[in-house]
C-alpha cells in the first residue's frame, strides 16, 4: 500500500513540476501553450483552476473507495455478506452530488463559450483634457441589448505621456446616464492639459493583458473591455494547405504550405511555413473560416482558438494577441493523407510592421499602397538618407 502511494504521488508531482515549468511548445509536453491572449488565460485558469483540480479529487476519492472496499469487504475479511438493495441517503447523495459538481463546472463554462462565440463590439473614445474639463461624454450608441449600464461596462483610462492609468469609479470619477443615448463621465480634479482621456465602452470581456502571473490563477484579475475587430482575416483551407486574404486591405491573397524540411530546423519542422499570417498585436482580428474540399480545423492553440472550416459554410472567431511573436498551430481534424502536414503560423508585429507587410503585398499583387507614410518607412528613409550623406 505504501508502495502504491508513493507511485501516485511522484506521478502527480512530476505532471505538476512538468506543468509549470512548460514555458514553450516542447516535445514530450504535457501542459497548455503559454497563453498569448486574455481569452487563453480564461481558458487555461478553466482547466487549471476549476476542471483540473475537481478530476483530481474525484479520482482520489474513487481510488480511496475502491481500495476501502476490496480490503474492507473481500470475502476473507467479511465471509457472510449483507443482503440489502437500497441506502436512500447514499442514493441521494451520489445524485446530488454529481449535480452540484457539473454546476460547479457549467457556470464558468458558459460564460468563457459566450466570450469565445460572440464578437466584441466595445469601442473607444479619446479626448484631451485642458486642465478645466471635469466632464466627458461617451456616445452609448450600441444596440439596446448590448448598451452600456452599468459601471463596469465602461472603463476609464488617463495617459499623461509618462504611461497609461486606469483610474477607478467613485473614486476618481463619477458616471452619469449609464443606459441612456450618453454616458458622462466626470472626473473629480480636472485632468491636465494634454493628458488623454480614454474611455473604453462595451459588454465584450476578457483577462487583462497586464495581470501579473502570480495573480492569474487566484483572484483572475480585473476583466478589460475588448474593442470591436479593426480587421478581418479569411481562412480557407484545402487539400492540403491554406488560403489567406484581408478583405480589409485589398484584392490580394496568398497560399500557405508547410516548409520543407531542408528549409527548417528540427525544432520548425511540421510547424513552419511559407507564407504565415501577419496581424498586428494589440487589435482585436476577426477570423472567417471556410474549406474548398473537405472539413478542416484551424486551430491556435496559444490563443485558444480553435474552429471548424466546413466547405459551402462560414464559421467565424476572433482573438486578440497581447505579445509580438511567432505562434503555431495545425489543422486539427483528419481531412486526408496528408492532414499531418497542414500547419499555422502567425507572425504577431506592431501595427507600423503590419501596415508596411501590407503595402509590400498589395504592391505584389498590383496595387498601390494603403499606408505610405509610417513610422517603419520613415525610418527606413532616414536611414538610407544617412548613409548617403
Amino acid at each position: 500500500m505504501k508502495k502504491l502511494l508513493a507511485i501516485i504521488l511522484g506521478l502527480g508531482l512530476g505532471i505538476l513540476v512538468a506543468a509549470t515549468a512548460s514555458a514553450q511548445l516542447t516535445p514530450g509536453g504535457i501542459d497548455m501553450q503559454p497563453a498569448n491572449s486574455g481569452i487563453a488565460e480564461e481558458v487555461r485558469f478553466f482547466h487549471n483552476g476549476i476542471l483540473l483540480p475537481i478530476i483530481t479529487v474525484i479520482c482520489l476519492f474513487v481510488l480511496a473507495l475502491l481500495i476501502w472496499v476490496s480490503v474492507r469487504y473481500n470475502a476473507k475479511a467479511n465471509p457472510t455478506p449483507r443482503k440489502f438493495s437500497h441506502n436512500t441517503l447514499l442514493e441521494v447523495a451520489w445524485t446530488g452530488i454529481p449535480i452540484i459538481i457539473l454546476l460547479i463546472i457549467s457556470l464558468p463554462s458558459f460564460e468563457l463559450l459566450f466570450k469565445e462565440d460572440v464578437m466584441p463590439d466595445g469601442k473607444q473614445v479619446v479626448a484631451m483634457g485642458d486642465g478645466q474639463t471635469v466632464d466627458f461624454v461617451f456616445n452609448n450608441d450600441f444596440p439596446k441589448t448590448r448598451m452600456v449600464e452599468r459601471a463596469r461596462h465602461l472603463q476609464v483610462i488617463v495617459d499623461d505621456g509618462s504611461g497609461a492609468r486606469a483610474l477607478k469609479n467613485r473614486a476618481d470619477y463619477t458616471l452619469d446616464g449609464l443606459g441612456d443615448p450618453e454616458v458622462v463621465v466626470s472626473f473629480a480634479t480636472p485632468p491636465a492639459s494634454g493628458t488623454r482621456v480614454i474611455m473604453r465602452g462595451g459588454r465584450s470581456t476578457q483577462n487583462a493583458s497586464g495581470c501579473p502571473k502570480a495573480k492569474r490563477y487566484t483572484d483572475r484579475c480585473d476583466q478589460e473591455i475588448v474593442l470591436a475587430p479593426t480587421m478581418t482575416l479569411k481562412v480557407d483551407g484545402f487539400q492540403w494547405g491554406w488560403n489567406y486574404s484581408y478583405p480589409d486591405f485589398g484584392d490580394f491573397e496568398y497560399v500557405s504550405k508547410i516548409l520543407p524540411k531542408d528549409q527548417t530546423t528540427p525544432e520548425l519542422w511540421l510547424r513552419e511555413v511559407d507564407n504565415r499570417i501577419v496581424v498586428p498585436v494589440g487589435e482585436t482580428v476577426r477570423v472567417i473560416v471556410t474549406a474548398k474540399d473537405v472539413i478542416h480545423a484551424w486551430a491556435l492553440p496559444a490563443f485558444a482558438v480553435k474552429i471548424d472550416a466546413v466547405p459551402g459554410r462560414i464559421n467565424e472567431i476572433w482573438f486578440q494577441a497581447d505579445r509580438v511573436g511567432v505562434y503555431y498551430g495545425q489543422c486539427s481534424e483528419i481531412c486526408g493523407i496528408e492532414h499531418a502536414y497542414m500547419p499555422i503560423a502567425v507572425e504577431v508585429v506592431s501595427r507600423p510592421v503590419f501596415e508596411a507587410w501590407v503595402d509590400s503585398q498589395r504592391t505584389l499583387a498590383g496595387l498601390d499602397p494603403m499606408f505610405e507614410i509610417n513610422s517603419v518607412k520613415l525610418a527606413r528613409t532616414e536611414n538610407n538618407s544617412a548613409a548617403a550623406e
